[in-house]
């Protein structure tokens, strides 16, 4: 076997995904004789029509995308017996370069819990919103105070504003008219109103606000040096102090070469980046994690850590006859809990609703239509992802009732005292969100909602000390049902209102009984605004709940597995992102968060990386520059 010469660096980021490509972007123009070394297990994305595209995300889903990973889990009763399926970003950018584009912030509090539930001193809405305001050019409006006007994500409502988008704003307005509506949704200020939804899309240019385009390509930085392709299988540590990492190709993308290990040693940092379900495992087979599984692995444990893995917080996906139904469920270690359960319900429209299923069927004249669109000036749907208008939603009183006291024990203790926290989001997406050859070539449009802060747990862990592609040990417990039940009802209520509305996906709803008011047609005109709510019996009820435990997807949200908790709590980092018990090792990604966010995690991937920058220049005595 060849033996490699060690590359060298002084700092080795392990993982270039979202927060890995923030922080290596940020140090390197910081100090350009700072030498950083990223090392990607997926392919580069640069000026790829996938990555730069927004509306071709729905791609990186189609069985044997090369930019996506599917994580399978263990079959579980509560969906039916079937085994969730989660995918998560792989290729430079992760998350930011195949994600929705879907623009979305926390809620003060989430932040604000990390500082006082769990001592994270530094992390809390305070510190974190000046970072948030650092990473975007917000396009939407001047003057926003919570917004930012020079940072090098750009915020839009993208190249058009859809038809399902402003009905279902009219609609809301006069149907659900105790709500509201707002001017800006994800302005971390109020919830609970219904409002235009802002998009990671560059209104200029059309173009995905990704992190490598933004942070990394755009830039001239000599003293940066990525390596694609390569999987890292462990840290070494020489005594207490991580001294490199050891990695090797990944044969997907480097088939031709050698499958003997490489060394690359770090002369002052390494960053763990490698998300929810890569971060564990390098320290799992390293040697950091619970004792109690490692040494039947033959893993020598370097430190006995019994968090690594554990606190999954994820959103479950259930297969659905085909991959492309499944949007995310990630986990590691101990309990864990499945973050933003999603459900995307899909309706039939008239032909004249303006929507991403010609794109996504990969029509011809579509695609030769927008793509024209999309050169010239940046507009169109091809600079779309179909989210046009949706909800942060927190039930009434009346409707708490409708609910049930299933869920009277999670509202008093997770909302009733935090009212920024909203329980769901509810919205319309322009298009049937699955294997478009599955069904009729029509327009449809998909009423979704997902869960904010679900309450089922589970775990990751590795199963080999060696096989870093070897299946992981994946185990989530999916839960809120009566949650779900309530979003299908009120979501549909908008739907059915819309004017564009012309029935069901009849095989994608829930099974109601002949007879039932709440049969679903494939064939109806809209509902007027005055015509009664759908009432729905016990029966009914159990026909929503196994619709849900049969096609609830994620929304790929996962985080936790390495939490930024105190040792005791099962932490895996301190609150300056060091590991317990090592010397030089930090770990940064979503896989920190020690608890849930109630938004996409797309905003709060990048604020870690700043933070961690921060964090690194202070330690190292750097001024920040970049």
């Amino acid at each position: 076997m060849t033996v490699f010469p060690p590359v060298e660096a002084d700092i080795i980021i392990a993982g270039g995904g979202t927060t890995g490509c923030v922080i290596a972007g940020r140090l390197a123009a910081a100090d350009p004789s700072l030498r950083i070394l990223i090392l990607e297990a997926g392919p580069p994305t640069l000026e790829d029509l996938a990555h730069v595209q927004p509306a071709r995300y729905l791609s990186h889903l189609l069985p044997g995308s090369t930019t996506v990973k599917f994580n399978v889990g263990k079959e579980s009763a509560d969906l039916g017996g079937r085994a969730p399926i989660v995918p998560c970003g792989q290729c430079l950018g992760g998350g930011s370069s195949v994600n929705f584009t879907m623009y979305t912030r926390p809620s003060p509090s989430d932040y604000d819990d990390w500082e006082t539930m769990y001592g994270n001193e530094g992390w809390s809405s305070r510190e974190l919103i000046p970072l948030l305001q650092k990473m975007e050019t917000y396009q939407v409006a001047p003057d926003k105070p919570t917004h930012g006007y020079d940072g090098p994500l750009k915020i839009s409502y993208g190249g058009v504003f859809t038809s399902a988008g402003k009905q279902f704003l009219e609609v809301a307005a006069q149907y659900d008219k105790s709500r509201g509506t707002t001017d800006d949704p994800s302005d971390m200020i109020g919830i609970n109103a219904y409002g235009r939804w802002q998009k990671y899309i560059d209104k200029e240019k059309g173009r995905r606000s990704d992190v490598p385009h933004n942070y990394i390509y755009n830039r001239q930085l000599d003293n940066l040096e990525i390596l694609t392709g390569y999987h890292v299988k462990r840290v070494i540590f020489e005594g207490e102090r991580a001294a490199g990492v050891e990695f090797l190709p990944n044969a997907r993308f480097r088939p031709e070469e050698e499958q003997a290990p490489r060394v690359a040693r770090a002369r002052k940092l390494v960053v763990l980046s490698s998300g929810t379900f890569g971060s564990p495992a390098i320290l799992e087979r390293s040697g950091v994690g619970d004792r109690r599984r490692l040494q039947p692995l033959g893993i020598d444990v370097v430190v006995d850590l019994p968090g690594v893995g554990e606190n999954f917080q994820g959103d479950v996906v259930l297969e659905i006859g085909t991959i492309w139904y499944l949007i995310g469920l990630m986990g590691a270690g101990s309990p864990v809990r499945i973050d933003h359960n999603v459900i995307f319900a899909p309706y039939l429209v008239d032909d004249d609703a303006e929507t991403l299923d010609g794109i996504v069927r990969n029509d011809k004249e579509e695609i030769e239509r927008w793509s024209a669109q999309w050169l010239k000036d940046g507009s169109g749907l091809m600079a779309h992802n179909g989210i046009d208008a949706g909800i942060k939603l927190r039930p009434s009183v009346e409707d708490l009732e409708t609910i049930g006291p299933e869920f009277t024990e999670q509202w008093q203790r997770v909302f009733a005292d935090a009212p920024d926290k909203p329980v769901m989001w509810v919205g319309t997406l322009s298009m049937f969100v699955g294997d478009p050859s599955s069904v009729p070539a029509r327009k449809y449009s998909s009423l979704t909602y997902f869960l904010d802060y679900p309450e089922s747990v589970g775990h990751v862990h590795i199963t080999s000390a060696e096989d870093v592609n070897a299946p992981q040990d994946f185990d989530p417990k999916p839960s809120d049902i009566a949650l779900m039940r309530w979003g299908y009802k009120f979501g549909r209520e908008i739907a059915r209102r819309m004017p564009s509305y012309r029935g069901e996906y009849v095989p994608a709803h829930p099974a109601f009984s002949e007879g039932s008011q709440a049969a679903c047609s494939g064939d109806a005109k809209p509902a007027s605004i005055a015509q009664a709510n759908i009432q729905y019996t016990k029966e009914d009820d159990g026909a929503i709940d196994d619709y849900t435990r049969n096609v609830v997807a994620t929304a790929w949200h996962n985080l936790g597995t390495c939490a930024m908790k105190p040792r005791e709590q099962d932490g895996v980092v301190d609150s300056s992102l060091n590991v317990y018990g090592v010397l030089g090792l930090k770990v940064a990604d979503m896989s920190i968060a020690p608890s849930n966010v109630s938004s996409n995690t797309y905003s709060t991937a990048v604020v870690i990386g700043e933070k961690a920058v921060t964090i690194i220049m202070k330690e190292l005595g750097m001024k920040r520059r970049g």
